[in-house]
């Protein structure tokens, strides 16, 4: 945690007891902070650096948006908060290998664009844009948070056959309530917290959920699902996960696997199998092949 986000944590703790109003406003603030950024991986340089690159307009400002391949399908890649497209080079290459077209971006205040703020609304924009350059998709891929952002542009402005998300959630109360829980907020501090994220976005908890979870208002009847999710993922446990293929019984497969955690599991060799699969050919392309649970060697 850098040194601005552990004095803001300390604020959080010692406004608690006094106000937690205030405690709630830190919070927030805390809880969108994009700072440290993420590096690019020596392993996956070779392939940022192959990218197609533009800069695309999106709120006032331009953020960097990648594309590979030349193929008819396009495949739409949506990172997590700080994170960046080059996260997925391993799957971007395993893509283009089976002949898919793949587009990417780096939102607001992340990888290579330029800002200090932003929200789930400029991945939704962000995917928008897009969209009219490079659409329509035949299959979004979202990681952590950007899974929520795939599943918010599926449902409502961005459609597609095929949405897998990855150690994503259904519904930003997933995310609310993971952050107070590892920030072991008191209760009245974590509502008003709640309180305050729901304002930004000018809605109240239920304005939230009717928005922005695919639980309560799942992906369109046409659309298939694909969940993937580590059982020790210590940044997003998978409760909600579990709840969102659920949601989507008939049309959503489930692959658990254990030993890769948050952001390992978009490298692991199982997962980008299934991955590329589902994109390829549906639930039909994994449910015959692919283990329910994959284990880390």
């Amino acid at each position: 945690m850098p040194a601005s986000a552990r004095l803001i944590l300390g604020g959080i703790r010692a406004a608690g007891a006094v106000s937690p109003r205030l405690a709630g406003r830190l919070a927030l603030r805390l809880f969108f902070t994009t700072t440290p950024r993420m590096a690019v991986r020596d392993s996956d340089l070779a392939t940022h650096r192959d990218a197609q690159r533009e800069r695309i307009p999106l709120r006032g400002s331009e953020i960097a948006a990648y594309r590979w391949g030349r193929g008819e399908r396009a495949v739409l890649l949506m990172h997590g908060w700080q994170g960046r497209a080059s996260q997925f080079a391993p799957l971007v290459r395993e893509l283009v290998a089976e002949g898919f077209r793949v587009v990417s971006f780096d939102a607001p205040a992340h990888g290579d664009s330029p800002g200090r703020s932003t929200d789930l609304r400029d991945w939704v924009t962000a995917a928008e844009q897009l969209q009219r350059s490079d659409g329509p998709f035949h299959t979004i891929v979202g990681h952590s948070f950007g899974g929520l952002a795939a599943l918010t542009a599926a449902r409502t402005t961005v459609p597609a056959s095929r949405v897998a998300v990855i150690a994503g959630a259904s519904a930003p109360t997933a995310f609310l309530a993971e952050f107070s829980r590892m920030l072991r907020l008191e209760p009245a501090v974590a509502a008003r917290f709640e309180q305050r994220f729901g304002a930004r976005f000018g809605l109240d908890r239920e304005g939230i959920a009717a928005a922005y979870d695919a639980v309560q208002d799942p992906l369109p009847s046409g659309t298939e699902l694909l969940v993937v999710h580590d059982r020790a993922d210590r940044r997003m446990p998978d409760a909600d996960a579990l709840r969102l293929h659920a949601a989507h019984a008939g049309r959503s497969h489930l692959l658990r696997t254990d030993g890769f955690g948050h952001n390992r599991v978009l490298r692991a060799d199982p997962v980008l199998d299934t991955v590329v699969a589902f994109a390829g050919a549906g639930i039909a392309g994994v449910t015959a092949s692919e283990p329910q649970v994959a284990t880390a060697p």
